[in-house]
């Protein structure tokens, strides 16, 4: 059976967030004076990257909701019992940084021009629709998706197979026809294999080792230049995999 519909993660798929997210914090430490608390930027910035995954699994896991999480964000970063106003305040001259340095990866529009014709297309977001939302119109490529789904809103995030189903649910397709294109290996890769879709894994840094997870695993690639190629056939039976 043909893929007929690409879903696609945002944050490190589409949208290049750990530079922004980077580049932002560099900016707003500076500007909170808050950098002479550490011995170089570096460490600063691992530390709140350490955070900010350790809050992302509380929210992913349902413990705290999608305000919580930002909150609770800058609680354990500044080790300080802020109040809600306190922190939401932080967060928000944080994202003033970090909306400054927003940007696409460069191949994503080359790929999506690609598949313009040949395939529908739809988002699927461990994040809120509020920001989702925002950013893809911001980034110019909002328009290039029937639907956005985020869960927050859908209250059940992804590796859920519930979550995948959804948004294949949106475009009115069995999950045999569609593919899912995200950069986690297992909420991403994993997750959308384990739900009955043809997933595809992009691994820009190629930092990850993992062995291949059979044919009916994920397929990695490590340019969205690669995609049209594996869209053009079912590649889940029977086609050598590039995934490993």
């Amino acid at each position: 059976m043909s893929i007929r519909a690409v879903v696609w993660d945002v944050d490190d798929t589409l949208f290049d967030y750990t530079a922004a997210d980077r580049a932002g914090m560099r900016e707003h430490l500076a500007a909170e004076g808050l950098l002479d608390g550490y011995e170089t930027v570096e460490q600063a910035l691992t530390r709140w990257r350490e955070v900010t995954d350790a809050q992302w699994a509380r929210f992913s896991a349902g413990e705290t909701d999608w305000q919580g999480q930002r909150r609770d964000r800058v609680r354990a970063f500044l080790g300080e019992p802020l109040s809600d106003a306190e922190a939401d305040a932080w967060f928000d001259r944080y994202v003033a940084h970090y909306e400054a340095a927003w940007s696409l990866f460069p191949d994503v529009v080359p790929a999506l021009d690609a598949l313009v014709a040949t395939h529908r297309h739809a988002v699927l977001s461990n994040s809120s629709l509020l920001v989702q939302d925002r950013k893809l119109r911001v980034l110019g490529v909002h328009d290039r998706f029937e639907a956005v789904l985020c869960a927050a809103e859908l209250g059940v995030s992804k590796p859920a197979a519930e979550a995948f189903h959804a948004a294949c649910e949106a475009l009115g397709l069995p999950p045999h026809q569609v593919a899912y294109v995200g950069d986690h290996p297992e909420i991403d890769g994993r997750g959308a294999a384990d739900a009955g879709l043809l997933s595809v894994w992009i691994d820009r840094g190629g930092a990850h080792t993992v062995t291949d997870g059979g044919p009916a695993g994920p397929r990695r690639i490590s340019s969205l230049a690669e995609l049209p190629a594996i869209l053009g056939a079912d590649t889940r039976f029977g086609a050598p995999s590039t995934f490993g």
